[in-house]
């Protein structure tokens, strides 16, 4: 599945959405304000219009995409033809256009940090973080395991909630499955990558996601075996399970895997869209609790960058940093 094909399809929202102007919730109405920083993802067209064209009485029609920041990357191709676009595309559901992150933290209760580059998020989450403005980080948290620490670190000490995830961990059948059961799995997902991320940071990273989704956060090592069109990472955990992920680049490609259990053999169901992802961050929003622990998410850093050192030594074992 290339990223065209990974866009959400809108009737899959199950927001009950509605075009006539009696239904829509008045602006007046919205008290929750969310701002959004970078304009060079698919994500924040499709979060602004689940939310802006909410009906009365939908699951989000408390909240309003009021302000964003378009920058996002300038020097990814593919970010710097997108963000013009999407800027105007966004203008459509009343959304501001700001100058600065500063700017748009002044004028929201609450932060999606939307930006496609991994290697900005550091600085970019930092200033939403000290001004203690809850935040979600979109995939990748960051490009390296020591900025994802500090991102983690900082919201710490400034008490402000940060939550970041892939919306395939929502893969169907993955949220609700009883993970004490999970003996192994074996994960596949496009990993199509960029020269500016470690390769698991960029597309990947959605595959990675659903493996520590599955097996938990306590994963002491993994081996890169680097193929031509694609890579595999064997990783094994602290009680003595194995798991694998495939990142395929070439060839035909989707999302799924096997996950072995104590009594069954169960195959993950189908990317189901955004929808559960986005119900998740409006409850973060309002409650201040992630769904998914910091030492998970920074497990998940670091064997991305174990990962990555595996392939440039050759395919040996990294231990992953264990805090």
């Amino acid at each position: 599945m290339d990223r065209k094909g990974f866009m959400l399809s809108l009737a899959g929202l199950g927001v009950g959405y509605s075009l006539s102007a009696t239904s829509l919730v008045p602006e007046s109405k919205r008290s929750k304000r969310i701002g959004i920083i970078g304009l060079d993802t698919t994500h924040a067209i499709a979060f602004t219009k689940a939310i802006n064209e909410a009906v009365a009485g939908s699951t989000y029609s408390n909240f309003r995409v009021t302000t964003a920041f378009p920058y996002g990357s300038r020097t990814i191709p593919l970010s710097i033809d997108r963000i013009p676009k999407f800027t105007q595309e966004i203008q459509k559901y009343g959304v501001k256009m700001v100058e600065s992150i500063a700017q748009l933290i002044r004028e929201v209760d609450y932060v999606m940090l939307e930006t496609n580059d991994g290697n900005l998020h550091l600085e970019q989450a930092l200033t939403v973080i000290r001004a203690r403005k809850p935040l979600f980080i979109d995939k990748p948290i960051a490009n390296s395991y020591a900025d994802a620490l500090q991102i983690m670190e900082t919201a710490k000490a400034y008490q402000c909630p940060v939550f970041s995830t892939s919306s395939l961990r929502y893969i169907g059948g993955l949220a609700d499955m009883d993970k004490s059961k999970v003996r192994g799995a074996d994960i596949y997902t496009p990993a199509t990558t960029e020269p500016s991320h470690k390769d698991l940071f960029w597309y990947g990273i959605h595959g990675v996601e659903m493996l520590f989704a599955l097996m938990g956060k306590d994963c002491l090592s993994v081996q890169t075996i680097n193929g031509a069109d694609a890579d595999v990472y064997v990783g094994s955990w602290a009680d003595g399970r194995v798991a694998t992920l495939r990142g395929i680049r070439k060839g035909k490609d989707d999302f799924g895997g096997t996950v072995f259990l104590s009594d069954e053999i169960f195959t993950l169901g189908k990317f189901v869209g955004y929808a559960p992802l986005l119900d998740r961050i409006l409850s973060f929003f309002e409650t201040g609790i992630s769904p998914v622990d910091a030492e998970e998410t920074l497990a998940i850093a670091s064997f991305i960058d174990a990962a990555y050192a595996s392939k440039l030594q050759g395919g040996v074992s990294i231990k992953l940093v264990q805090r």
